[in-house]
């Protein structure tokens, strides 16, 4: 018989990380801990204050409501968790943990294998136009060919400054730029200002305007000269239905994808068959999770064999992270079979 219980845990940044909803210093996350037969099985379920759906006052009450209904099993668990992705992520992972020979290879291949790579975006956080600037010279002198600056903090002509900045001394060709504006323009003049990107060849830009203004994020996709990711757009929408209909209403040129803010692996999947079937292209990224997120979603990732960037580099941004095979060497992430895992909580 499957017993459960929780634990939380709270993360601490190396450095404050800013982004569009303020300054980051610690991330709160959970932990399901499931056991049967002696085995044990663990699953990160990772809230994400302020973003995620399902930041309610009642969140504890779900965990502890899921672990005394475990008996119940996954799929009727996942079924009743629909308003809460991240739970549902969670259960996921200490599901497949629980069944695996190692608690830690969730989707064992040649990436757990240290034979194949990941290759994922250098993320530049907000801040001053010094810092950032800094932050942009330690990801190209680390081999990143792809960069994602979060943009929308600090003036605009500064950030067009910056993006100049690498474009004069790297092509197009030589460095992939991806900008991150988590909403921040206003539609009316969001088009003019995508037009100022597209001049410094930037890849995408993820989420220009805020969620839920659907008509506007259509006839921004509509006429955008360069591509757009939608991000934040996905979280709370629960139903196929309702994926379907958002996707065929604002015909986005991709979509990305946090599995633990749209319900874990079903959910992606989900997302990712309704974008095939709107010619729309999609990468996957964490969402702060610690490594032991991380590692279920950089697994479940290499399954996909996508050959665009992903979103994975956000291991080593806490001070207290648990100890892993997870590695970022030259722009991808590896997994080290040479190194073991250190979990403690």
């Amino acid at each position: 018989m499957i017993k459960a219980n929780y634990k939380k845990y709270i993360l601490d940044f190396k450095n404050p990380s800013g982004t569009s909803r303020g300054v980051l210093r610690t991330k709160e996350t959970w932990f399901i801990v499931l056991e049967e037969n002696g085995k044990t099985g663990i699953g990160e379920t990772g809230l994400f204050r302020g973003l995620s759906v399902d930041d309610v006052s009642n969140y504890e009450e779900k965990l502890i409501w899921t672990c005394s209904n475990i008996s119940k099993g996954l799929e009727w668990l996942l079924n009743e968790l629909l308003e809460f992705p991240s739970i549902q992520f969670g259960l996921e992972q200490a599901y497949l943990s629980l069944k695996s020979k190692d608690q830690f290879q969730l989707f064992p291949s040649e990436f757990t294998k240290g034979k194949e790579t990941i290759a994922i975006n250098g993320l530049i956080w907000m801040g001053e136009k010094e810092f950032m600037k800094k932050q942009i010279k330690e990801k190209l002198k680390t081999g990143f060919s792809c960069i994602k600056m979060k943009i929308g903090a600090i003036d605009f002509e500064a950030e067009i400054e910056l993006l100049k900045s690498i474009r004069n001394e790297f092509s197009s060709k030589e460095i992939e730029l991806r900008v991150d504006a988590n909403g921040a323009f206003i539609p009316k003049n969001a088009l003019d200002k995508l037009q100022r990107l597209s001049e410094l060849d930037i890849h995408s830009i993820e989420q220009p305007i805020k969620q839920g203004l659907v008509n506007e994020m259509a006839e921004l996709c509509a006429k955008t000269p360069l591509p757009i990711a939608l991000d934040e757009e996905l979280i709370g929408v629960f139903s196929s239905e309702a994926k379907k209909k958002l996707l065929t209403a604002i015909k986005p040129q991709y979509i990305i994808l946090k599995p633990s803010l749209i319900g874990g692996f079903v959910g992606s999947l989900e997302w990712i068959n309704l974008a095939k079937e709107n010619k729309c292209d999609w990468w996957i990224t964490s969402a702060l999770e610690s490594n032991v997120g991380l590692n279920a979603i950089a697994q479940f990732t290499h399954t996909l064999k996508s050959s665009l960037p992903q979103g994975l580099g956000t291991g080593g941004l806490f001070t207290n992270n648990f100890e892993s095979p997870l590695e970022v060497k030259k722009g991808t992430l590896q997994y080290n079979p040479d190194k073991y895992w250190k979990f403690n909580l």
